[in-house]
């Protein structure tokens, strides 16, 4: 065995602009969180992978020149099979030598006891990892985040075929962000077309997609609440999908009304106006809310609703985190105080506060 490399690789939550972002130029607010997953890379006789977390090790597989092939293939494994196909592609192309290793993946991102998600993204963190990890070991320079983005983008929507990719966006570049995403259908579209791997990661200009770093007041403290109950991104958005085709006029409003709430948002940020920042939140909240109304969905759970009111009650704002449904709200208050009794609020009313802050680093060699 050689020398060996470790990536760190942060989860991420997502702030305002949820399902809106799937739209074009539709702009979301994300952050990563300092929750990780780790990917150990090291030099071996085979090729092979341990996910820790799944008990899955001495997963063999080899590279085609086109694809990466497990002995034993699974859905457990498919995140990561998607990532070595994208990044060992993309370094074949560029004419570099990769010899046998072993990767060993373990995530801090879900539940220890239970194994319960959060929602932190831990398929877009594999993705992110495992590219970040055989570039940083192949490659000369330190690896591009433009490039760790895109091959962990295409990674990540070959083998879900949807989503908007700020989660990966988030484990790629940390803090906090203002995502545009590049649509699913489209990138899906173009690796159809395209000729080449390399010249579409390194040369080709993305549509629709735009990163650019925010930052928080400082004044602000951040605060996760886990309702305890696991929420599916997919059939949520599925509903909201059908409701665009059924209702076209209430969907429209909804984007329109996600919209303003994130330049408020993103004004409160810039102007550090925490009133305005507030209402944004709060805009957004109410924005997701009718939305799961008029869909008759559940987005706002009764949980997430209780969550988002103590949070108004100790001088902040809440919200849900992502698709709704389950999974972690949060909140922002305006003293160490009010986010002690917050927490100490939402214990007595069944949601656990969770021990989780806003990381700064993306993916990165450790």
């Amino acid at each position: 065995m050689g020398a060996e490399i470790r990536t760190k690789t942060p989860g991420k939550l997502m702030v305002a602009g949820e399902l809106a972002v799937l739209e074009p130029y539709h702009q979301l607010i994300v952050t990563a969180v300092d929750r990780f997953l780790y990917t150990t890379i090291q030099d071996s006789k085979i090729f092979e992978v341990h996910i820790e977390n799944y008990k899955l090790f001495h997963q063999r597989f080899h590279f085609d020149g086109r694809e990466a092939k497990f002995e034993k293939e699974g859905k457990a494994i498919r995140f990561v099979k998607s990532a070595l196909t994208t990044t060992l592609t993309y370094l074949r192309e560029k004419n570099i030598d990769v010899t046998p290793f072993t990767l060993t993946i373990q995530s801090e991102l879900d539940d220890t006891k239970s194994g319960q998600k959060y929602g932190l993204g831990s398929s877009a963190a594999v993705v992110t990892s495992v590219t970040t990890a055989i570039l940083t070991k192949f490659l000369n320079d330190k690896p591009n985040k433009e490039i760790i983005f895109k091959l962990a983008a295409i990674a990540h929507t070959k083998t879900q075929g949807s989503g908007s990719g700020a989660d990966i966006a988030a484990s790629t570049y940390g803090g906090v962000l203002k995502y545009a995403s590049f649509q699913a259908e489209w990138l899906l579209a173009k690796l159809e077309q395209m000729e080449s791997l390399r010249k579409f990661v390194e040369e080709e200009k993305w549509t629709y997609l735009t990163i650019e770093q925010l930052q928080l007041p400082p004044s602000l403290f951040f605060c996760v609440g886990w309702t305890g109950k696991p929420a599916s991104t997919k059939s949520l958005v599925g509903e909201i999908k059908r409701l665009k085709e059924k209702d076209p006029k209430s969907y429209e409003q909804f984007l329109e009304n996600s919209k303003r709430a994130v330049q408020l948002i993103v004004r409160g940020m810039e102007e550090n106006d925490i009133d305005q920042f507030y209402k944004g939140i709060e805009n957004n909240r109410k924005a997701l809310s009718e939305i799961g109304q008029i869909a008759n969905v559940e987005i706002e759970t009764k949980k997430l609703y209780i969550l988002s009111i103590e949070a108004k009650r100790f001088g902040g704002a809440g919200k849900l985190s992502g698709a709704g449904g389950g999974d972690c709200g949060i909140a922002f208050v305006p003293s160490k105080e009010a986010s002690e009794k917050l927490h100490k609020s939402w214990l007595e009313k069944g949601i656990k506060p969770l021990k989780i802050g806003i990381y700064s680093n993306g993916s990165e060699k450790v």
